[in-house]
């Protein structure tokens, strides 16, 4: 039987593999995020972005007021943060594969979610879908070959985490999609004392634990 997303993504879930959710997203880390929006996009009035897997809406609290955001993510407890803080954004408790918004969009984001989705040919089909013409879609995920795979491994206890792929899968699956615009490493980890190192390489980027992929619809 299937389970109830909020069953597995609830409060519990957040507690148990992302209890220093907000400093494992700090200003320096949302803002390459935004950096990368705002590089790939004209941003201009009427401006439409869509978090997906938007989780605490901490990047939607972050970017420019004046855009038009939205935030989808199968937990309502997580859409209930998030509605909290960025309460000028609108958000859908949703799985990406199932938006209930008919608005396109000029970007699309999902910072660390699409590990989770079992089948990503259909959230491919839901992206395009709801990407403008000229649309952007940027993703962030673990990777987990190169020299830090091992590491990734042991340290990875989130058991949600459908695909441990390498980053040629991911870099495969976006160009079978969309049209590979630019990508990055990422080298990322909360150490002890609270101190969160967070670094983006294109020189490096065969090596890093994360990447970060942005690409154009088709």
């Amino acid at each position: 039987m299937k389970k109830n997303p909020e069953t597995i993504f609830g409060k519990e879930y957040y507690e148990a593999c992302y209890r220093d959710y907000a400093r494992q997203n700090p200003p320096g880390k949302l803002a390459f995020y935004k950096s990368i929006v705002e590089s790939t996009a004209a941003g201009g009035p009427g401006f439409r972005l869509l978090d997906v897997g938007c989780a605490f809406g901490l990047f939607l609290s972050c970017v420019n007021p004046a855009w038009k955001r939205y935030g989808a993510d199968v937990s309502e407890f997580a859409i209930r943060q998030a509605a909290s803080r960025c309460p000028e954004a609108r958000f859908f408790a949703a799985d990406v594969a199932a938006l209930p918004c008919k608005q396109s969009f000029d970007v699309i984001v999902a910072f660390d979610i699409l590990e989770h989705v079992r089948d990503m040919d259909s959230a491919a089909i839901a992206i395009k879908s709801r990407l403008c013409a000229m649309g952007c879609f940027i993703f962030v995920v673990p990777v987990y070959d190169g020299p830090t795979g091992p590491l990734i491994k042991l340290l990875d206890h989130d058991a949600t985490h459908i695909h441990r792929m390498p980053r040629t899968w991911w870099l495969q699956w976006a160009a079978r999609h969309f049209t590979l615009y630019q990508w990055w490493g990422m080298y990322r980890y909360l150490l002890p004392g609270n101190i969160y190192v967070h670094l983006p390489t294109k020189t490096f980027r065969n090596f890093t634990p994360a990447i970060a992929v942005a690409v154009k619809n088709k």
